[in-house]
């Protein structure tokens, strides 16, 4: 193997290590959102999942349904967004704004 090679073997290398800890890391972070006023919030992680959810009592209407159900939907839809916004300005720092298939 030529010299170029080896180094570019090893720089991958790395550039793998530094991505595999941030995606630790990132799965630790959190965002949180509120719609509605604050009935609803979600909080998502860097995974992305969402790790709570939260109703307020108020917001609560056994007459309108279809209200609570779309803030609940509002704030996870949004709490997604902004933890995949997280993970690609993170990630972008490490890999320069290269796009990465399949790593993030």
């Amino acid at each position: 193997m030529n010299p170029n090679m080896k180094e570019m073997m090893r720089q991958a290398q790395i550039l793998q290590n530094k991505i595999a800890k941030t995606q630790e890391e990132l799965a630790k972070k959190t965002v949180e959102v509120s719609v509605g006023g604050g009935m609803v919030k979600a909080v998502a992680n860097g995974k992305p999942e969402i790790v709570s959810l939260s109703i307020e009592k108020e917001v609560v209407d056994p007459e309108d349904v279809e209200m609570l159900q779309d803030l609940v939907v509002a704030a996870v839809n949004e709490a997604l967004t902004r933890s995949k916004e997280m993970v690609e300005s993170e990630m972008a720092k490490i890999t320069g704004g290269l796009k990465m298939p399949g790593l993030f």
